[in-house]
């Protein structure tokens, strides 16, 4: 099973979303990850999507459906190395006065922020990617993890070309 990274620019229009997670879901792709946002643009929005995929259900399949919906400008594979990709990570941790010092130590080791701390617990964030946030929750589940979100993968490509520089052209010539 391989993972893949897609990322696809869409009309920022209600319902997109909905129908673009239903579209993997009838074809029996479990999303790992899933993250939306505005881009630069007020009318694009870019999707992150994670998925595992395994030799039966091939990947191509669903892009090109994905292509299909009226709403989706651009889709693009983003290869590990040819893009930047990051998660976010809040994590409250139990802390008292013995262990607070050695959080914070674990917190800076990793490049990571206190961004709260109460007479019990101590709330951390942290950015990068997947295997260095398992890494710091590996560290900081001996001292007691209260509570813990996490964001899906957000991805860009590397270098100066942007996605969306040619998809804009298009939504502007189809308004």
């Amino acid at each position: 099973m391989s993972k893949h990274t897609l990322s696809v620019l869409v009309e920022n229009t209600p319902g997109i979303l909905a129908r673009i997670a239903a579209l993997f879901s009838r074809r029996g792709f479990n999303i790992d990850s899933l993250a939306v946002g505005v881009t630069e643009h007020p009318d694009i929005s870019r999707i992150t999507i994670v998925v595992s995929v395994v030799d039966e259900l091939p990947l191509e399949q669903v892009t090109k459906q994905l292509n299909k919906l009226v709403n989706v400008l651009k889709i693009v594979e983003l290869e590990p190395g040819s893009a930047v990709q990051r998660e976010l990570v809040l994590v409250k941790v139990r802390a008292d006065n013995e262990t607070r010092s050695q959080i914070v130590e674990i917190v800076q080791l990793f490049r990571a922020k206190t961004v709260d701390v109460s007479p019990e617990a101590v709330t951390i964030e942290a950015t990068g990617s997947s295997d260095k946030l398992e890494a710091m929750l590996k560290m900081l589940e001996p001292y007691g993890i209260k509570e813990l979100v996490q964001s899906g993968t957000i991805a860009i490509g590397r270098g100066a070309r942007s996605i969306t520089d040619r998809s804009l052209r298009a939504l502007d010539r189809s308004a």
